[in-house]
Formats: C-alpha cells, sequence, structure tokens
C-alpha cells in the first residue's frame, strides 16, 4: 500500500483457548471465533494494509489477563497500547493501577474497560464503588473504554459529566443497531455523549452491527456520519475490531471500508481518525 496513509488500529483482541476460556464464544454464529488468534496471526494482515501500531483489548474479566497482554506488548514492535481491566469496585483499585505500571510492558497500558455491555443494571456506571474506580483511573492517568449497549448510553453521558477529568472512549460507536437502519434514539444519545469534551469515540465494530452475511459500506454509512458529525474528526478513531470483524469482514475489507466512510474528509482530519487521535487520545509512543 505505497503512499498509503498510516493507520493505528486502535481496537483488536487476541485470546488463546489454551491458557482460558473464552465464555462469550457461544452459539453457531460466534462459532469461527472458537479457536486462538494470535498476534501472528494478526501482524501480516495489519502490516499489508499499513497498520502502523496498534491498540490490544481486554476481552474477559479476570486480573491474569491484563498482565499477559502488557507482556505480549512489551515482546511487540505492533502493539504501542493496551486496554486492561481490573476490578474498578475494589477497595485497592489504586494500587492495582499503580502496579500494573510497573510490570514488564506496563508503559503500555493506556486505558481500562469493563463489559459493561453485559450489566443487568443499565445504571452501573453510575454506583458510586463504580464511580470512585473511574475516579481511581483518571488519578493513574489513564483513560476509560466503554463497551455498552444502545441503552446503557444515558448513563454513559452521566458518568461522562461527573467525571470531567477522565477522558472516555466509546468503543464500537455505541453499537448502534446497524442491521435495523434506526438512527433513534441511538443517534441523539450518542450526540449527547458527544457534546462533552472528555468524550471519544471510535469507529469500529460496525460490520459486525450490520447484517454480518449481506452488509455494504452503504447500510454503514448513516451511523459512520453520525459520529463524524458528533465528534469531529479530532475525536473518532479507527479500530478493526479483529478477529470479531471476521464474522462478517476480513481486516482488509474493515480497513476498506473505513477509507471509505472517511474519503470526504480533508487529508488531515482522515490522518486524525486513522492515526493521531489514538495516538494523542491514548498517548501511544
Amino acid at each position: 500500500m505505497t503512499g498509503a496513509p498510516r493507520i493505528v488500529d486502535a481496537h483488536h483482541h487476541v485470546w488463546d483457548l489454551s491458557v482460558r476460556d473464552q465464555e462469550w464464544i457461544t452459539g453457531e454464529e460466534l462459532a469461527p471465533l472458537r479457536r486462538g488468534f494470535s498476534l501472528d496471526d494478526l501482524e501480516p494482515e495489519a502490516r499489508a494494509n499499513g497498520v502502523s501500531a496498534t491498540v490490544l483489548v481486554q476481552t474477559v474479566t479476570v486480573p491474569e489477563e491484563t498482565p499477559e497482554f502488557l507482556a505480549l506488548a512489551d515482546g511487540s514492535d505492533l502493539v504501542a497500547g493496551v486496554v486492561g481491566w481490573s476490578d474498578l469496585t475494589a477497595p485497592g483499585i489504586t494500587d492495582t493501577l499503580a502496579a500494573l505500571r510497573e510490570l514488564p510492558g506496563g508503559d503500555r497500558l493506556v486505558s481500562l474497560r469493563h463489559q459493561v455491555q453485559g450489566e443487568p443494571d443499565p445504571e452501573w456506571l453510575l454506583r458510586a464503588d463504580v464511580l470512585h474506580g473511574l475516579a481511581a483511573v483518571a488519578g493513574a492517568g489513564l483513560v476509560y473504554d466503554l463497551v455498552v449497549q444502545p441503552h446503557q448510553l444515558p448513563a454513559t453521558v452521566r458518568a461522562a459529566e461527573l467525571l470531567s477529568g477522565l477522558t472516555f472512549v466509546l468503543d464500537h460507536a455505541g453499537k448502534p443497531p446497524i442491521a435495523t437502519g434506526a438512527l433513534r434514539p441511538w443517534a441523539d444519545d450518542v450526540r449527547a455523549l458527544a457534546a462533552l469534551p472528555n468524550t471519544v469515540c471510535k469507529l469500529s465494530g460496525l460490520v459486525t452491527e450490520a447484517d454480518p452475511h449481506h452488509w455494504t459500506v452503504e447500510d454503514l454509512r448513516p451511523f459512520a456520519d453520525t459520529v463524524i458529525d458528533a465528534f469531529g474528526p479530532s475525536r473518532l478513531m479507527f479500530g478493526s475490531d479483529w478477529p470479531v470483524c471476521r464474522l462478517a469482514a476480513t481486516y482488509t475489507e474493515v480497513v476498506e471500508a473505513a477509507h471509505t466512510l472517511v474519503s470526504g474528509l480533508a487529508p488531515g482530519e482522515r490522518a486524525a481518525v486513522l492515526a493521531t487521535t489514538a495516538e494523542r487520545v491514548y498517548g501511544l509512543r
């Protein structure tokens, strides 16, 4: 891809089922994911598509995964940042974050994430113990990734209002209902979140929210245009969501879709979405 713009893939995963199960990979639809996916699998695809750096994101809520990911990053020329997991509600969260920073690769820890999408309480983020933990994340100089369902967006907005000193990164654009084509109320809630200056959004995970077998870029466009308009390129970052994206598209197809969706932007704005927003927000080296 000579002459292509530099790309940071701000959202991907790896896992090894021989190390631990990924309990969320169940059912026939997710069956293609029920195998190991490593950095060695990703790197050729990433390099072939002009990706110069990536951010490795947590998948399961166990404390062992984050140190493993930091060690992976420490030995990798590709992984520039890690979004880890730690129990926000634990009384010792501040000490835990400090200890993670001291581990091999600890300088690659850029953010935390919890599987909020799986919490039955739509206002889980507003619990006092969770807010205390989020304040500790801010105090550690980290940002916080949000993986939420659309009905959880109002609580996300309130949490971002309450913690103005913490940068919140909305993964997968808040998982809009692309398959149905229904923009609202998702679009209204996303715009409310984007109105807050301490929020950022990932242009990621869209292909698996569409019809995984028959999607087109035009199916994605109204939703992508919404977040581009709401957040602006300087608060928007590309992520592949590999290998989950493989349920609907190849790595190359996801990158090409992103190029198409930002093609109407000015060169500097495209560079922001594809690389520089992630570098700035996550403080990537």
